[in-house]
C-alpha cells in the first residue's frame, strides 16, 4: 500500500543519523520490503539556522533606528522596536506551525497556500518574489554608493599627501561589477545551509557596527556635527515615516520555511530558539544602534547615521566597509527564496516522487528541501536571470528609495504579518486542538498587517502626489 506523501507531521520527530555508506538502493529496496517512504532528513544545525535568520534579519534598516528614535523620544522609539521585533517572532511562530502541515520538509508559501487558499497560491509567490527581489537590487545599490567613500577614507590615511585614488576606484560602477563575481557564485547554492559561513561573517560586520555607535558615543571624533536636541518622549511627524522602517526592518519570513526544512532536527522547541534568538539579537542590535546614534547626534541624527561620522577616518571607513560586507553576504538571502517562488509560478503544483514497487509495496523517494527537486538547468537559469537583471538595474539606476518603499510597504508587510497570519487562522480554526485565543490573535496579526499594508502604501502615493510638501 503506499504511503501518503507527507501523511506523517515529522517535525516534532527528532532525527537519529544514519550511515552514509549504506547504498541508496539498498535502502530503497529495505524500505519497499516494510512498505515505508524514504525521506532524506535535514542536515543543517541549529546555529547554522539562527546565523541565516539573523543575518536575513539585520541589514542596512538598521541605520536608520537613531532616526526612529528621534522622530518620537527614546522611550517610544525603544518600544516601538520592541513591538515590531516581537509582531515578526509571532508572524515567523505562526508560519513554523503551519509549515508543519505542509509535506515532508516540503514546506514553503506555496505548499501552505495549497492548504488555505489555493486559488491565490501563485499570487502570493509572486509577491514574495518581488519583494526578495526588489531588497537584492537595494543591497546592490548601496554597496556600489559605499565602496568609493570606503576607498577615499582609506587613501587619505595611508597614501602620500596630495595624491588622489585611481580613476577606477572611485567608480561605483566599477564596484558594482567587481561585487557581482563574488556574488554570482553565492547565489547558485541550493541550500541556505551552504551559506551559514557568509552569514557569520555578515554578522561580525554588524558587531563591529555597533562598537562604531557605542565608541562613538564616549569618545566624540573630531569633526562630527555638534548634537541637537535629546528628548524621552517627542513626537514629530516624521515618525510617520519612520515607524514603517522599524517594521521592514524584522523581515525575514522569506527564509523562514527553508531553515525550516532543513534543520536536522525540526521540532517545534528548536524552531522557537531559532526564531527567538534571532528576533532577539536583531532587537539588541537595534536598540544599542538606535540609542547610542540618537544619543550622539540627537535631533541632528540622519537617515544613515554611519554617514554622520567624518569619512576621513579609518576606524568610519572600516565601519562603511563592514556595511558593504553585511549586504554582500545578505544578497544570496533575498535570491535563494526569489528563486524557489518563481520556481513555483512556472511549475505550479509540481512535486518530485518516484516510486520503488518490490510486489506489493510502494515506495515514495522524496527529496524534501525546497530547491532540491529543481533541475539544474531551470537553477541556473533563474538564478541567471534574477542576478542579471538585478545586476543591470543596479548599474543604470542610484535611486531606488521610492520603488522600495512600495516593494516593502506591500511585499514586506504580506510576507511577515498577512500571510502567516491568515495561513495560521485557516488552518487552525476548526482544530480543536488549538486554543482559540492563539487562532484569534493569528487573524488580529493578518488585520494588523493589512493596515500597516494600507497606511504605508496610501502615505508613499502622498509623497508622490505632494512631492513639495515632503522636500
Amino acid at each position: 500500500m503506499v504511503q501518503p506523501y507527507g501523511a506523517t507531521n515529522h517535525s516534532g520527530v527528532d532525527v537519529e543519523a544514519r550511515d552514509d555508506t549504506t547504498s541508496e538502493d539498498t535502502s530503497l529496496l529495505g524500505a519497499a520490503s516494510t512498505g515505508k517512504a524514504i525521506k532524506r532528513e535535514g542536515h543543517a544545525t541549529m546555529v547554522s539556522g539562527i546565523g541565516n535568520l539573523a543575518n536575513t534579519i539585520v541589514g542596512s534598516g538598521m541605520l536608520t533606528f537613531p532616526l526612529a528614535l528621534a522622530s518620537a523620544g527614546i522611550i517610544p522609539g525603544i518600544l516601538t522596536c520592541v513591538f515590531s521585533g516581537g509582531a515578526a517572532a509571532f508572524g515567523l511562530y505562526l508560519l513554523s506551525r503551519a509549515a508543519t502541515k505542509a509535506p515532508h520538509r516540503r514546506s514553503s508559501f506555496f505548499a501552505v497556500a495549497e492548504l488555505t487558499y489555493p486559488k491565490a497560491a501563485v499570487f502570493f509567490d509572486a509577491a514574495i518574489a518581488v519583494k526578495c527581489f526588489g531588497v537584492s537590487i537595494s543591497y546592490l545599490i548601496i554597496i556600489k554608493s559605499l565602496m568609493p567613500n570606503v576607498v577615499t577614507a582609506i587613501h587619505h590615511d595611508i597614501a602620500p599627501p596630495n595624491t588622489h585614488p585611481p580613476d577606477w576606484a572611485l567608480s561605483d560602477r566599477v564596484w558594482v561589477c567587481l561585487i557581482m563575481l563574488i556574488l554570482a557564485p553565492l547565489s547558485f547554492l541550493r541550500h541556505l545551509d551552504s551559506l551559514r559561513h557568509t552569514s557569520f561573517v555578515a554578522l561580525f560586520a554588524v558587531a563591529y557596527l555597533v562598537i562604531v555607535v557605542v565608541y562613538g558615543y564616549f569618545n566624540p571624533m573630531e569633526g562630527a556635527p555638534e548634537p541637537g536636541e535629546i528628548h524621552l518622549i517627542h513626537f514629530t511627524p516624521t515618525f510617520v515615516t519612520t515607524f514603517p522602517v522599524q517594521v521592514f526592518a524584522f523581515t525575514c519570513a522569506q527564509n523562514l520555511f527553508p531553515i525550516y526544512n532543513e534543520l536536522i532536527s525540526n521540532t517545534q522547541r528548536r524552531m522557537n530558539i531559532v526564531i527567538g534568538t534571532s528576533i532577539g539579537s536583531a532587537i539588541g542590535i537595534y536598540e544599542i544602534i538606535g540609542v547610542f546614534g540618537y544619543l550622539t547626534f540627537g535631533s541632528k541624527v540622519g537617515a544613515n547615521v554611519i554617514a554622520m561620522y567624518p569619512s576621513t577616518s579609518i576606524f568610519i571607513a572600516v565601519g562603511q566597509l563592514a556595511i558593504a560586507i553585511l549586504v554582500m553576504f545578505s544578497y544570496p538571502l533575498q535570491v535563494h527564496p526569489c528563486r524557489n517562488c518563481l520556481d513555483k509560478i512556472f511549475h505550479p503544483g509540481e512535486m518530485t516522487k518516484s516510486a520503488l514497487t518490490n510486489g506489493d509495496n510502494d515506495v515514495s523517494v522524496v527529496d524534501e528541501h525546497g530547491g532540491g527537486d529543481m533541475s539544474t538547468l531551470k537553477h541556473a537559469v533563474l538564478t541567471i536571470a534574477i542576478t542579471a537583471s538585478g545586476f543591470a538595474i543596479a548599474y543604470f539606476v542610484n535611486d531606488l528609495q521610492m520603488v522600495l518603499s512600495f516593494v516593502g510597504s506591500t511585499g514586506s508587510t504580506t510576507v511577515s504579518f498577512i500571510l502567516p497570519g491568515l495561513f495560521f487562522w485557516k488552518l487552525t480554526r476548526n482544530d480543536p486542538g488549538t486554543g482559540k485565543l492563539l487562532n484569534r490573535s493569528a487573524l488580529g496579526l493578518a488585520m494588523y498587517g493589512m493596515l500597516v499594508f494600507v497606511f504605508c502604501l496610501s502615505y508613499n502615493i502622498y509623497k508622490i502626489v505632494h512631492p513639495l510638501e515632503n522636500d
